[in-house]
């Protein structure tokens, strides 16, 4: 076993993800730590993205045909292969849906310990340790594998993107991985709807929750998100209810965000939805139930109607 870290890269389309940046970030801190290298696995029908991977030692590139698109079973054998033969101390992969099957796959097919849902990881007297929701969210445990190596699935989100983006020019390894055993073959990538708005990059967010009732009735909070040249987004229930999209949707089975300024509007504050906004600048919370769970995370909050307060603080708003 060596000291070293070895971050996925995950890629669709010819662009890598968000999370496989905070991964490479993330890695060098652990990397600089444990005394190892950092080396990206990067598995497509090239190398050509190894150029994007700056921020790595290494690149080690499984490259073939078949995998131009994800296919779990193929991809798994690659990097189970990959990570058997250079044997490093931390395997991170994104928490992704892609992710979570490759990193189960991986884990069963070595016998390394997984931790999923991390979202936060460090070395502490030369064991690594990890931060990862349990019970559906609802606690965080903190947990240390009984071996030496790890793989870690960490959330999207966790870690700063921009700590893994380097300019530097990587050692670029190709890697004889094996390329039977898919058990299916890929036929269509189906895209979703675009969305309209990308709720990742805006400084202002009204997030809507159940306690707006009906779909009718989220004019009222658009018109604050428009007052304040925000966007608006949503809890699960709003999203499950089919009155606002899935790319709008706040929280563990949606996404994260960290704007400057976060309204959450009739939302109780389940953890999976404090998971995907806990990070914002400001958080002001409007909910009828003065011991409502999103109170604990609020920088400031109000205990009242919404139907009584959104429209008078939107009125102030335009009135400037």
């Amino acid at each position: 076993m060596t000291m070293d870290v070895l971050v996925y890269i995950e890629h669709l389309n010819g662009k890598i993800a968000d999370v496989s940046f905070e991964l490479l970030g993330k890695g060098r801190e652990l990397a600089n730590a444990l005394g190892g290298k950092l080396d990206a696995a990067l598995i497509d029908a090239n190398s050509d993205l190894a150029t994007q991977l700056g921020s790595a030692d290494h690149v080690v590139c499984a490259v073939d045909a078949s995998f131009a698109q994800f296919s779990p079973m193929a991809y798994k054998n690659a990097l189970a292969a990959m990570v058997k033969e250079r044997a490093p101390r931390v395997v991170l992969i994104g928490n992704t849906s892609m992710g979570m099957d490759l990193a189960a796959g991986v884990s069963a097919a070595t016998g390394i310990p997984l931790i999923a849902y991390a979202n936060h990881i460090a070395v502490r007297d030369g064991a690594v340790v990890a931060t990862a929701m349990v019970y559906g969210g609802k606690l965080f445990a903190e947990a240390e594998p009984e071996g030496e190596q790890v793989i870690i699935s960490a959330l999207a989100g966790s870690f700063s993107a921009d700590a893994g983006k380097g300019e530097g020019a990587p050692i670029v390894e190709i890697f004889a991985a094996p390329t039977g055993g898919a058990g299916t073959q890929f036929k269509q990538l189906i895209q979703p709807e675009a969305a309209d708005v990308d709720i990742t990059k805006q400084d202002i967010l009204v997030s809507v929750g159940r306690g707006i009732q009906n779909a009718d009735n989220l004019e009222v909070v658009q018109e604050l998100a428009d007052a304040l040249g925000g966007a608006l987004s949503a809890s699960r229930p709003v999203v499950d209810n089919g009155w606002l999209p899935k790319a709008r949707q706040v929280g563990k089975s949606g996404v994260s965000v960290k704007p400057k300024l976060y309204f959450a509007v009739g939302i109780s504050g389940a953890p999976e939805h404090i998971e995907g906004m806990k990070d914002a600048a400001t958080i002001i919370a409007i909910n009828s139930d003065p011991n409502a769970p999103i109170f604990e995370v609020a920088d400031y909050g109000i205990a009242a109607d919404l139907f009584d307060i959104v429209p008078a603080l939107t009125e102030r708003i335009k009135s400037g």
